[in-house]
């Protein structure tokens, strides 16, 4: 397949790449490798007849880890190769050849308005890392609401809350949220204690805590 990046195309005719060019994964450095898929593609079996291509053919894979929108790359021959750190000629060289580095490339339109090149495998690969990255950071912060409400339920005792109010997560989830908009500094009493008053004062007038207002 023989892919010249800088054709002509109708956008309004283009399928559009599902992930949004802000998405971002600074901080991933491991992909998925299906080896056997790999084993089995058309592109390793086609690299081994030319093992050059094959090998900028690979380098535009993980290139495309870094791109925005992730997993796709431009379409100017200029830009895809000062990518791969090639001269124009020699990249010109390579992508006029029957098999080439763009193998199963195809142009695609991006949210941002932007006519960019995907790859189905590597649309799928980085679909299933941001869609970890994202289930990992939510498992997160679950984790550090958890932790902070925890602290707040031991505030609220210490500051002589009943057993019931502590106990009450909703009542407890509303609090912690008052506070996040409300408080400024960190939650350590004594300091602490005003701002717990407050909103347990606001809790209150909202109908949030059901009668368990406790000792405060």
């Amino acid at each position: 397949m023989s892919l010249v990046a800088v054709s002509p195309v109708d956008v309004d005719d283009l399928p559009e790449y599902p992930i949004p060019s802000t998405a971002r994964l600074d901080s991933h450095y491991f992909l998925q490798f299906n080896v056997n898929r790999f084993d089995r593609s058309g592109f390793r079996k086609r690299a081994y007849r030319d093992p050059e291509v094959g090998f900028f053919g690979m380098e535009l894979f993980f290139k495309s880890h870094g791109e925005a929108p992730l997993g796709t790359l431009p379409t100017e021959h200029d830009d895809l190769a000062f990518l791969l750190g090639l001269p124009l000629e020699r990249w010109m060289g390579l992508v006029e050849r029957s098999f080439n580095p763009l193998y199963n490339w195809h142009k695609v339109r991006c949210d941002n308005g932007e006519v960019r090149l995907a790859h189905p495998v590597v649309q799928e690969v980085m679909e299933a890392a941001l869609r970890g990255h994202l289930e990992h950071k939510a498992s997160n912060e679950d984790k550090a609401v958890w932790a902070r409400r925890t602290r707040l339920k031991a505030s609220l005792k210490a500051c002589g809350c009943s057993d019931d109010l502590c106990a009450d997560d909703r009542a407890v989830a509303w609090l912690d949220q008052w506070l996040i908009e409300n408080h400024n500094g960190q939650r350590r009493l004594p300091q602490f204690e005003h701002s717990i008053r407050r909103a347990l004062k606001a809790a209150s007038a909202e109908g949030v805590l059901g009668g368990r207002r406790g000792g405060i």
